[in-house]
């Protein structure tokens, strides 16, 4: 039977690029409604003690491992160096973590992060500077995993390589050192069609958000005004079961594909709308009934 494992991200309870959205629950009150709502890893975000001395033992108490954080990468700038230098204290703490990887996230040229900035403004290459771009991050994601931790790669909203096509021709260009982070909620905002993108790419997926989106919110957007940051204090992303997506026939794709891994809960949303801890039991109880529709067994 295939092995599935239950994460959460914590942007559920604060969120790095949008204080405003952010519940005041401490790490350890976070950790603890985690481990309620019966999840049993947890990716790291900013109010994570960043050494394992310190952050451990307070895991431990819960009974949550690291399973993966996000790098705020800039190698499409070209400078790997520099990426080596900024990721090192991060590999350390996950290599000390036993973590399965590190969550790329591309923010050179981005415009997730700004709130001035509309949807349609988003970094768009041609094919050549995508070739070079995959090229670049499949050396960073051999050197991180000659390293002992490897990454994976995040497509994302707003960013360098957001859509289907974009996704299509960054893994058309880039080699197996460089794995990839399937996120329906993201893919599907972008207009994607998130059982081709399994299907085309599976043999390369190591991890996995289980975002949802509220179609009704992303199809009434103005991507020519609206930012990212607006889409989701408008309530654009949620949690499996709360939104428009299909995480049944989502799950059973991967699992149709023998993934085996995380799938991390990750909805950042206005936590006074859609309260932490009640989101997280919801996400937990709909990815149980998939993962059984799916034949999966649920470990710890």
């Amino acid at each position: 039977m295939l092995k599935a494992k239950l994460g959460i991200s914590p942007i559920c309870w604060w969120n790095d690029d949008l204080v405003e959205l952010s519940d005041d629950v401490s790490l350890e009150e976070c950790l603890r409604q985690a481990s309620q709502a019966g999840y049993t890893g947890m990716e790291t975000g900013r109010r994570f003690p960043m050494n394992i001395t310190e952050l451990g033992p307070i895991l431990n108490k819960y009974g949550i491992s690291v399973c993966g954080g996000w790098f705020s990468g800039t190698v499409l700038e070209g400078d790997l160096e520099e990426n080596k230098d900024r990721i090192r204290a991060q590999m350390d703490l996950f290599i000390a973590a036993k973590a399965p990887c590190i969550v790329y996230g591309e923010v050179a040229r981005s415009v997730q992060g700004d709130r001035s900035k509309p949807l349609a403004s988003k970094p768009k290459l041609d094919e050549e500077q995508i070739k070079t771009y995959a090229r670049n991050m499949t050396k960073f994601g051999e050197w991180c995993a000659d390293q002992g931790m490897p990454l994976s790669y995040h497509h994302h909203m707003a960013a360098v390589i957001e859509t289907e096509a974009e996704l299509d021709l960054f893994m058309k260009h880039s080699g197996t050192g460089i794995p990839l982070l399937f996120d329906a909620g993201h893919l599907a905002f972008a207009g994607g069609d998130v059982l081709r993108a399994i299907d085309t790419h599976h043999a390369r997926i190591t991890h996995v958000h289980t975002k949802d989106i509220r179609q009704s919110v992303v199809d009434g957007l103005d991507r020519s005004k609206e930012s990212f940051l607006d889409a989701v204090v408008k309530g654009a992303f949620t949690v499996p079961g709360d939104g428009s997506l299909d995480f049944e026939a989502i799950v059973k794709s991967l699992a149709g594909k023998g993934y085996e891994g995380w799938f991390v809960v990750e909805a950042e949303q206005d936590p006074k709308v859609s309260p932490p801890l009640e989101m997280a039991i919801k996400g937990h109880k709909e990815l149980m009934r998939v993962m059984a529709a799916a034949g999966y067994e649920v470990v710890q």
